[in-house]
């Protein structure tokens, strides 16, 4: 079943905990802490691959998690990472947040990459803490939780060249004749319910070895496709990938240059681009015209189209005639739109390699705020956000003293104490960090 878009929740793997461990071995005495730290959490990462063409995979299942780091040993033995989730989608997979206000990335390139959600630290050991002041710590960190976020998917097929036409006027027969793509044809509207991909040889017209490009069958688009009439509408998203398009007209049918024009409307409501995209213009089905009917067809759209185009492509879809013609021509705009696009990706890379970029070491994580006060009875309390001192307590354990100990360490090393006291803090309120609470302390 095609799908090209779907809403799935990612939750990487969490951190292992650190083991609170000490040494017992025969004829020593004392033996000192030696507990191991805890693995790393698996992330999960969405990688672009080039043999799928739907999202129907991650549709069918809608929670998606890796797997957890293992807890430290004793010995100092480090806990096993977690495994990394690699989700693959189809080259072309646009990656949004759930309200769609935010493209997180977007995957355009055969095994491309990216890690959406990332796992948890390991929890440090027991023997990470010895110091000379405590030589047998207590206390081991716990594995940080795994990220975990809402995303939703969207597919926008690549390919170079995008066929457009009303339903029935041969897409499918000529990309099945000069593809590998090998669609549903029958005589019936809306054959074609899925955008079809296929790679077009030139070899096999006379090309070189290395000419070829990627052609995409777009459904029937129709008057109206636009505001969701017929199928187009599902994959009008599709067309704005394409460099070049080839509008297909049937001969056949009344009205042929209304239609025209009428599609070109739909695709520039649509997206504005669309319209200005390069077009080139095939008639198909010339097996089935008489010569001076096409005549007066090709010298009517010259005169009443705008722009006026250069050239008109006679084809036939089934016989091959004019298809050669047709395809290197479309090569040629392949290749000069991508010459665009590298020089207009060169130019961006310059300018913003010009541009001056301060690295501030850790400012991200010394900052803190004190986010809310709340007022109870007889006290208050102080929720405090920030991404070091939140990593901090969701690692500790505060009901172990020791750990208590550590966050109020972080809490005056890290200026939130003095920050506290302006705000005249008492020893009956409360600091509230990641949902833990502790007592304030003077």
């Amino acid at each position: 079943m095609f799908c090209d878009e779907t809403t799935i929740k990612v939750t990487a793997g969490k951190g292992g905990d650190g083991a609170v461990t000490f040494r017992r071995e025969k004829f020593i005495s004392k033996g000192g802490p030696d507990g191991g730290d805890g693995g790393k959490g698996g992330s999960v990462i969405l990688k672009a691959n080039e043999n799928l063409n739907t999202l129907s995979d991650l549709n069918s299942k809608k929670h998606y998690k890796a797997t957890p780091g293992e807890n430290g040993r004793r010995r100092n033995m480090t806990g096993k990472m977690g495994e990394d989730l690699i989700l693959k989608v189809p080259v072309g997979t646009i990656i949004f947040n759930v309200d769609k206000s935010k493209i997180i990335a977007d995957l355009t390139h055969k095994d491309q990459e990216f890690v959406v959600v990332k796992g948890g630290k390991g929890g440090l050991g027991n023997q990470r803490f010895a110091s000379s002041t405590n030589q047998a710590p207590n206390f081991a960190e716990t594995g940080e939780p795994g990220e975990e976020t809402d995303i939703l998917l969207e597919l926008k097929m690549v390919a170079d060249v995008g066929l457009v036409g009303l339903p029935s006027v041969g897409k499918s027969t000529l990309i099945s004749h000069v593809s590998n793509a090998r669609p549903k044809i029958a005589a019936y509207e809306f054959t074609t319910l899925v955008p079809n991909l296929g790679v077009v040889d030139m070899k096999k017209y006379g090309g070189s070895n290395e000419d070829s490009f990627v052609i995409a069958d777009i459904p029937g688009i129709i008057e109206g496709a636009s505001a969701g009439k017929g199928l187009g509408h599902k994959f009008l998203r599709h067309i704005s990938r394409n460099s070049v398009l080839i509008h297909i007209i049937d001969p056949l049918r009344p009205n042929a240059i209304d239609n025209f024009k009428n599609i070109k409307h739909e695709l520039t409501i649509f997206d504005k681009k669309l319209g200005k995209k390069p077009t080139l213009i095939a008639i198909n089905k010339i097996d089935s015209i008489q010569p001076k009917e096409l005549e007066k067809l090709i010298a009517k759209l010259k005169t009443e189209i705008s722009p006026k185009p250069k050239k008109i492509y006679p084809i036939s879809a089934i016989t091959g005639q004019g298809l050669k013609e047709l395809l290197f021509d479309s090569l040629k705009l392949v290749k000069k739109e991508k010459e665009k696009a590298d020089k207009k990706t060169k130019k961006d890379s310059i300018k913003y390699s010009k541009e001056t970029i301060v690295l501030k070491p850790h400012q991200k994580l010394v900052k803190f705020k004190i986010a809310k006060i709340k007022k109870g009875k007889g006290h208050r309390t102080f929720i405090i956000e920030g991404e070091r001192i939140e990593q901090v307590v969701t690692m500790t354990s505060i009901t172990n003293p020791e750990g208590l100990e550590r966050v109020y360490h972080f809490i005056n090393k890290m200026g939130i104490q003095k920050a506290l006291k302006r705000e005249k803090a008492t020893t009956s309120d409360i600091i509230e960090i990641a949902g833990k609470q502790i007592p304030y302390r003077d």
